[in-house]
C-alpha cells in the first residue's frame, strides 16, 4: 500500500481537463481504483468539514430571516409607505419575495454547474444585499416590492446550492446531521426576524433597521466563501482532478483522499455525458428520481405548513395568547424539532423520519378537526387547537422540513444534481405560492374542519408515497446511492 502521507507526489501529475482523450488521466484513474481495493475509508474528524458546512448554512439563515422579516413590521411598513389597510398590497410584499425565489431557482442549477458551488454562494448573496438595501431605503410600495423581488432571486438561487454543497462536502457518516443544519439555520433565521422585529411598534422606522441588519450575514457569506472548499464533485466534473484532490484533503484529511477519489472514478463510469436537458429530467432515464424529488416538495407544501404558520397567530389569539408569544412558541417548537432531527438523522435514517413526520402531521390535523367540530367554543377546543398546531409544527420539523432537501441532493446523480435540485425547488416555490395565496380563501369557503381534513389527507398521501418510493440513504456514499438508483438499460 502506498504511504498515505505521500499522496501529493503521485497524484498531481494529472492534466487539467478531461474534455479529450487523456492517457495520463486513465493511468491515474487505474491507480486510484487499485488503491481503493486495499485502502478503506475511515470516518474523518469533523473539524475538517464542519466550518465549510456552517458557512454554507448562512444561506438557510437568510432564507428564514427574509421570509419572516415582514411579519411583525408589516403594519408599520404599510403605515409609513401609505398603503395602510390595503390587504392586497400587504399580501404582495410577502408573495413578491416568493415570486423572485421562483425565478432564482430556475437559474440556480445552471449557475451552480457553470461557476461552481462556492462562487454561486457569493452570487446569491449579492441580490440579498441589494434587495435588502432597496427595501430599507424606499419610500414607496413600488420600491419595497422591487427590493423584495430582488431578495427573492437570491433566496431562489441559494437554498438548492446549499443542499447539494453540504451533501457533496460531507463525510457519509454525518451527512444527515450536516443536512439538518439547513433546517436549524432556517429556524434560527425565523426566530431572529421575530426577535429583531419586536421593537417595531415602539421605535419609529425600526422596520428599516430590520432590513439593514440582514445585509450583515449576506456579506459574511460572500467573504467567508473565499476561504471555503469548492465541491470536489464539481471540480471533478469539470476535469480539474488535481484541485478536487486538494479539496478532499481539506474536507476529509489526507488519509481519505485516495478512497474518496476512487469513489468518484467509479461513479464516473456510470455516465460520461455531461449535457443535461429539461426533457431528460422530465422524460429521460432519470425521470424517476426527479419525480420523487418534485413530489416530495409538492407534498411538503400541500401539507399546509406555511398556512399553519400564517394561521397560528389567529388560533393563539383566540386562546388569549398574544401574537408575539404565539409566534415565539411556534418558532421554539420548530427549532426543538429540528434539533431532534439533527440527532436522529444518521441514527434512524431519512425514510423513518419522513414517515413519522407525515403521520404525525396527519394525526395533529385530526385534533384540529375535532376542535373545530365538537367543542367550537369550549376551553377543550382551544387546548386541542393549540396542542394540535404545536404537534403539527414539531412533526414537520423532525422530518418533512429537513429531509427532502437532503434526500434529493443524495439521490440525484452527480451529473444532474444541480439542475435537478433547481427544478425541484422551483416546484417547491410554485406550491408554496399557491398555498399562501389560496389558504385564507379556502378557509372562508370550506371552513376550518373541512380544510384541516384536506390537509390531513395530503399528509397521509405523503406517508404512503414515502413508504412506496423513497429509499434509505443513511450511511451510504453518494456513489453507492447513484448506482442503486441507476435505471437498468
Amino acid at each position: 500500500m502506498p504511504a498515505l502521507l505521500n499522496v501529493g507526489a503521485s497524484m498531481y501529475k494529472r492534466m487539467p481537463s478531461r474534455d479529450g482523450t487523456n492517457s495520463v488521466d486513465l493511468e491515474d484513474d487505474s491507480e486510484y481504483l487499485q488503491d481503493d481495493m486495499v485502502q478503506e475509508y475511515t470516518d474523518p474528524p469533523l473539524r475538517h468539514s464542519l466550518p465549510h458546512v456552517l458557512v454554507a448554512s448562512i444561506v438557510s439563515f437568510l432564507f428564514g430571516y427574509h421570509l419572516g422579516v415582514v411579519n411583525e413590521p408589516l403594519e408599520s411598513i404599510s403605515h409609513d409607505l401609505g398603503f395602510n389597510g390595503n390587504s392586497l398590497a400587504e399580501g404582495l410584499i410577502v408573495s413578491t419575495c416568493l415570486g423572485g425565489a421562483f425565478v432564482g431557482s430556475l437559474f440556480s442549477g445552471w449557475i451552480a454547474d457553470e461557476f461552481g458551488r462556492r462562487r454561486t454562494f457569493q452570487l446569491c448573496a449579492l441580490p440579498m444585499v441589494i434587495g435588502a438595501a432597496c427595501s430599507a431605503t424606499t419610500n414607496s410600495l413600488t420600491g419595497m416590492l422591487l427590493g423584495r423581488f430582488i431578495v427573492g432571486i437570491g433566496l431562489g438561487i441559494g437554498p438548492p446550492v446549499a443542499a447539494l454543497y453540504i451533501t457533496e462536502v460531507s463525510p457519509p457518516s454525518v451527512r444527515g446531521t450536516y443536512g439538518s443544519f439547513i433546517q436549524i439555520s432556517t429556524c434560527l433565521g425565523l426566530l431572529g426576524a421575530l426577535l429583531i422585529g419586536i421593537p417595531v411598534k415602539s421605535i419609529s422606522g425600526w422596520w428599516r433597521i430590520c432590513f439593514w441588519l440582514s445585509t450583515i450575514p449576506s456579506t459574511v457569506l460572500a467573504l467567508a466563501m473565499i476561504f471555503c472548499a469548492e465541491s470536489p464533485h464539481w471540480l471533478y466534473k469539470r476535469g480539474r482532478n488535481t484541485e478536487a484532490e486538494v479539496e478532499f484533503q481539506k474536507l476529509l484529511g489526507p488519509a481519505n483522499v485516495r478512497s474518496a477519489m476512487a469513489e468518484l472514478l467509479n461513479s464516473d463510469k456510470v455516465d460520461e455525458n455531461d449535457t443535461v436537458s429539461i426533457s431528460e429530467l422530465l422524460y429521460g432515464r432519470h425521470f424517476r428520481v426527479v419525480f420523487i424529488g418534485s413530489t416530495l416538495f409538492a407534498l411538503q407544501q400541500l401539507s399546509g405548513i406555511n398556512a399553519i404558520f400564517y394561521f397560528s397567530s389567529t388560533v393563539f389569539r383566540s386562546a388569549g395568547v398574544p401574537s408575539n408569544l404565539a409566534n415565539a412558541f411556534v418558532g421554539i417548537v420548530n427549532l426543538f424539532g429540528s434539533i431532534i432531527a439533527l440527532l436522529l438523522m444518521d441514527k434512524l435514517g431519512r425514510k423513518v423520519l419522513l414517515l413519522w413526520s407525515f403521520f404525525g402531521m396527519a394525526v395533529s390535523t385530526i385534533f384540529q378537526v375535532i376542535a373545530a367540530g365538537l367543542f367550537s367554543s369550549t376551553s377543550g377546543a382551544l387546548y386541542l387547537s393549540v396542542g394540535g398546531m404545536l404537534m403539527f409544527v414539531f412533526s414537520f420539523a423532525i422530518g418533512a422540513g429537513p429531509v427532502p432537501g437532503l434526500l434529493l441532493s443524495e439521490i440525484f446523480p452527480s451529473r444532474i444534481r444541480a439542475k435537478a435540485m433547481a427544478f425541484c425547488m422551483s416546484v417547491h416555490w410554485v406550491f408554496n405560492f399557491m398555498v399562501g395565496l389560496l389558504f385564507l380563501r379556502l378557509l372562508e369557503l370550506m371552513g376550518p374542519q373541512l380544510l384541516y381534513a384536506m390537509l390531513g389527507t395530503f399528509c397521509l398521501m405523503g406517508a404512503a408515497f414515502v413508504k412506496r418510493n423513497v429509499m434509505e440513504t443513511k450511511g451510504k456514499t453518494l456513489q453507492e446511492i447513484e448506482i442503486a438508483l441507476l435505471p437498468q438499460d
